[in-house]
């Protein structure tokens, strides 16, 4: 059994009507608890609350007044792939040796979330998939969301060669030295962070496996799925040119994908 100390990064977008606070209580009490069965050394859950405009932050401290496990990170600047990267930072100035995040909305719970952490074993990182053997979907996806799933995890593993099956589920788990070997080489804010992030630890020669897990879609996003794809499939041609021998022969298309990009904003 793992006996490491675990940080877990929840980003936190206008998750107030969502009960972030229900949340991170959850979270705490669940890990509290393997601290006592000394399955962890330790744990903290690292909240970074950013671009919001409801009370999310009001509901983060009150939570925070009753658990000293409980951090907070507030920043203006929004993007889930930047208050990941920030906490990524934050985590590794303390003594943790597992470092992951977790989307606020429960998608993941927090017991299919534990399941990173006990099979992490010799790997340098996990990260849950939705579409791997055994992985369950609640409810199931319909038939014009898996298409465009599929149709841009193909995209994806043709462009970077990269093995997995699923890159944007939100939870992945790393240990500490990989992480604090290419952190300060992430850029993307947005929907290619998860992309970026895999391709960096690949290219560095670390060892990700991916496992199966439950996930059940949460109401209240608000999400647009088509535009987060077409943004997500548009900084991966980004990634793709600016690592390729060939940029400048690619500049063109990096300068139409850098368009496109600015007009979905």
């Amino acid at each position: 059994m793992p006996k490491e100390k675990i940080c877990t990064i929840i980003p936190a977008h206008n998750e107030a009507e969502r009960g972030i606070d229900k949340t991170l209580k959850r979270y705490l009490k669940f890990f509290k608890k393997k601290k006592q069965e000394r399955k962890i050394r330790g744990f903290e859950i690292l909240v970074v609350v950013n671009a919001c405009k409801d009370n999310t932050e009001e509901l983060v401290r009150k939570v925070k007044k009753l658990w000293k496990e409980l951090r907070i990170l507030v920043f203006k600047k929004g993007g889930k792939g930047f208050a990941v990267t920030e906490g990524f930072k934050d985590a590794l100035k303390r003594d943790n040796d597992l470092i992951g995040f977790v989307d606020a909305d429960e998608a993941t719970s927090v017991e299919e979330y534990w399941k990173l952490i006990e099979n992490i074993k010799e790997a340098e990182g996990i990260i849950a998939s939705r579409y791997a053997r055994g992985a369950i979907m609640m409810p199931k996806q319909s038939l014009k969301r898996r298409i465009i799933s599929r149709a841009g995890n193909f995209y994806i593993r043709g462009l970077l060669f990269l093995p997995f099956k699923d890159t944007q589920c939100g939870a992945k788990v790393f240990k500490r030295e990989p992480l604090k070997t290419i952190v300060h080489d992430l850029g993307m804010s947005q929907w290619g962070f998860d992309v970026e992030l895999l391709y960096k630890l690949k290219k560095a020669g670390y060892k990700i496996i991916e496992f199966p897990t439950i996930w059940k879609d949460v109401a209240g996003s608000s999400l647009n799925v088509k535009k987060a794809s077409t943004q997500a499939l548009l900084a991966v041609t980004h990634l793709r040119i600016v690592n390729s021998p060939f940029k400048k022969i690619l500049q063109p298309i990096k300068s139409f994908a850098a368009f496109i990009w600015r007009k979905l904003q």
